[in-house]
C-alpha cells in the first residue's frame, strides 16, 4: 500500500543557521516517518525497493537487486557498497559491468508532499565516486526534466569536501545548463556523519547540511516549467561510480570497496500552532 503523507515546511532564507541538535526534531516539527536501520540484514521491504541495472548518466556500475554485498543493514547503518568486480549484465549474455553498487528507493511504498526530509550519512571516498540523496515524483508521466527532481545531496569524489544541492525542472536543468542549486564546503564528509536535509513547502525548497541552510529555491509563480514541486515525491539513496559527472576525472580502482553509510532517514511535518 502506498501512503501519501502531507507535510508542511518552515521558512528558511539561504544562509540562515539553526542551533537545534541535528539528531532531533527542530522546534515546530513532528516526526512522521523514519528508518533507523536497527535490524541487520536486508533493508525493510515495507519501506524500500531496489533500483536495478545500468540506468543513467553513462555510469560504470551495475545496480544489483537484493544482493548483500551491495546493500545491507549492519551495525545500525544502511550500507550501500560500491565494489570493483566484473559481472555479466542481466539479460545480456557476453556483456559485462566492471563495478557493482546499490540504489534503493521508497517508490511504491512511501512518498511525501512538503516537509523536512533529512538523512544522516557518511559518504564514500575517492575519485570516481558519486553518492546521492535525491527525490523524484511518484507521477513521472511528464517525463524528465519536466516532472521535476530534487537533489538533496550529491558529491563527487574528486571534490571530496563539496556538497551540492540542486533542483531540476523543464526550465532549469543541467542539459541546458540552467539548473538551480548551490554548493557548500563540509568538513570531512567521507570521515564523519552529517545531516543532509531539505525543508519544502508550497513556496520554496531550502537545502541544509547540518544546521546550515546554504541554498533556497523559490517558487516564481510562472507555472510547472519552473515549479513542478506541488505533488508527492519519493526518496532515492544510491552510490554511482563514474559516469558523466562522477567519472569526469576517471575512476581510481585502488579505492574499492567503498561504503555509503546511512545512519537514519527521517521525515517531519510542520506543526501548525
Amino acid at each position: 500500500m502506498k501512503y501519501h503523507i502531507i507535510l508542511f515546511a518552515a521558512a528558511c532564507l539561504a544562509g540562515t543557521a539553526f542551533a537545534a541538535a541535528p539528531d532531533h526534531a527542530k522546534p515546530g516539527w513532528k516526526l512522521v516517518w523514519s528508518d533507523e536501520f536497527n535490524t541487520a540484514g536486508a533493508p525493510d521491504p515495507a519501506k524500500w525497493t531496489y533500483e536495478t541495472g545500468k540506468v543513467r548518466n553513462n555510469e560504470a556500475q551495475l545496480y544489483t537487486n537484493d544482493r548483500r554485498e551491495n546493500v545491507r543493514v549492519e551495525n545500525g547503518c544502511l550500507v550501500i557498497e560500491a565494489r570493483k568486480e566484473r559481472v555479466e549484465l542481466p539479460g545480456k549474455p557476453g556483456s559485462y559491468a566492471d563495478y557493482t553498487a546499490g540504489s534503493i528507493q521508497t517508490r511504491g511504498k512511501f512518498d511525501w508532499l512538503y516537509g523536512r526530509i533529512e538523512v544522516k550519512a557518511k559518504l564514500p571516498a575517492g575519485r570516481g565516486m558519486w553518492p546521492a540523496i535525491w527525490m523524484m515524483p511518484t507521477d513521472g508521466s511528464a517525463g524528465w526534466p519536466a516532472c521535476g527532481e530534487i537533489d538533496i545531496m550529491e558529491n563527487v569524489g574528486y571534490e571530496p569536501d563539496t556538497i551540492h544541492g540542486t533542483v531540476h525542472t523543464k526550465a532549469f536543468n543541467h542539459v541546458i545548463h540552467t539548473q538551480k542549486g548551490s554548493i557548500t564546503k563540509t568538513e570531512k564528509p567521507c570521515e564523519t556523519f552529517h545531516i543532509y536535509a531539505i525543508e519544502w513547502d508550497e513556496a520554496k525548497i531550502a537545502f541544509f547540511v547540518d544546521d546550515l541552510c546554504y541554498f533556497t529555491f523559490h517558487k516564481d509563480g510562472k507555472g510547472a516549467e519552473t515549479w513542478p514541486f506541488d505533488k508527492p515525491f519519493y526518496l532515492k539513496l544510491n552510490t554511482a561510480i563514474g559516469g558523466s559527472w562522477g567519472g569526469a576525472k576517471g575512476i581510481d580502482d585502488s579505492i574499492f570497496p567503498q561504503k555509503f553509510l546511512i545512519d537514519s532517514v527521517r521525515v517531519f511535518r510542520r506543526v501548525v500552532p
